[in-house]
């Protein structure tokens, strides 16, 4: 058991920003087809942070073309390029599950003041 925290300890990025729920994110991701790589934004509110350690993924949420579009990101992933805040919410939930219900203004997220 001890091996496997050394081994999460040293894969674990340095790099990846604070955000909390609500934050809107930018999220670059390596996509691979065929022979070429391209790197893909992914831009959206996020409504779920899962697990801890190595197996930590959040989900993103926007809505494009009116229909809403969710993907999960695994935190430590080395296909997760960057991740960058675009601008921080105010919540009081954990999980923001119920933005999938509301349309327009209400499924915004108030921003935090820092």
């Amino acid at each position: 058991m001890d091996a496997l925290k050394i081994i999460s300890q040293s894969s674990v990025k340095s790099k990846i920003p604070e955000f909390n729920i609500g934050d809107t994110v930018r999220v670059s991701v390596n996509i691979k087809e065929g022979d070429r790589e391209r790197i893909q934004l992914f831009e959206g509110t996020v409504i779920a942070r899962k697990s801890s350690g190595v197996a930590e993924t959040f989900t993103v949420r926007r809505v494009s073309y009116g229909v809403g579009v969710e993907r999960i990101f695994p935190l430590h992933s080395p296909n997760v390029k960057d991740i960058k805040v675009i601008r921080y919410g105010k919540v009081r939930r954990s999980k923001l599950y119920y933005l999938r219900d509301r349309m327009g203004k209400s499924a915004k997220v108030k921003e935090r003041i820092r």
